[in-house]
């Protein structure tokens, strides 16, 4: 009785040692991996790293990790010379073969963002803003452009006859423009309707100011983004990449 009582007070101990050494392991591969993941992908800053399931030892034996999740910082929107920050940057990768930690690819990855109103105002062209549109609006993929008429018309580069200047002088325009992506890395703002203006040929200046894309940068290049939404805090993307390259 007293050898079984050793026994198992032994198996706890080496357990629990084991678990230790489990921790200590996945938390430097972690930080490699983080340290990876910002060399090659250009990040100002150093992203969040978790490796999931238990033990961690068993996965390296293989080479292969079944969850990693990534959170990036200094992910960049550029819009018509604007850049603006892109928030809750974030990846989840399965089957994330291992070379080593000099290399990384994940047989799968869902990537997600989002870009706030204020910040999409920023890249807009001169004199429009955005903001959320209503929920019904915003159920169709559409955000509300807004702008002073002779600041968005003159921003685009046209020049406003004198005899219109009255009609417009004080005027407020407003667009809804559906969202969606293209090229895999791109958001792209195309109004639906555009408001009736007073001077001929105004109608394709106007969408010329409200109509923009957002190219987004810092995200691996295998993540295709395929999927935006809008909600009361701003756009929500994400996307799918197969053989990502999550380090060297």
């Amino acid at each position: 009785m007293r050898a079984l009582r050793i026994l198992l007070i032994t198996a706890v101990i080496l357990g629990g040692l084991f678990a230790i050494a489990d921790r200590l392991a996945v938390n430097f591969a972690e930080s490699e991996v983080a340290a990876k993941v910002r060399s090659s992908q250009g990040l100002s800053t150093e992203p969040e790293v978790s490796i999931n399931g238990f033990p961690f030892l068993t996965q390296i034996a293989s080479s292969e990790l079944d969850d990693v999740q990534v959170r990036l910082g200094g992910v960049q929107a550029s819009a018509g010379g604007h850049s603006v920050e892109v928030t809750e940057v974030a990846a989840e990768l399965s089957g994330v073969r291992l070379d080593g930690f000099s290399s990384a690819v994940a047989d799968r990855a869902m990537g997600s963002a989002r870009i706030s109103y204020a910040d999409l105002g920023k890249s807009a062209p001169e004199g429009a803003s955005v903001s959320y549109a209503g929920a019904e609006r915003a159920a169709k993929g559409q955000v509300k452009v807004t702008g002073p008429a002779v600041e968005l018309l003159e921003g685009a580069g046209f020049t406003i006859p004198a005899f219109a200047e009255s009609a417009l002088e004080g005027r407020t325009l407003t667009t809804y423009s559906t969202v969606s992506t293209t090229g895999g890395d791109t958001v792209r703002l195309r109004a639906e309707e555009l408001p009736k203006l007073p001077v001929p040929g105004m109608d394709k200046t106007l969408r010329d100011a409200v109509d923009y894309d957002l190219k987004i940068d810092g995200l691996p290049s295998t993540i295709k983004l395929d999927k935006v939404t809008a909600d009361e805090g701003g756009l929500r993307f994400s996307g799918v990449g197969t053989n990502v390259s999550l380090a060297g």
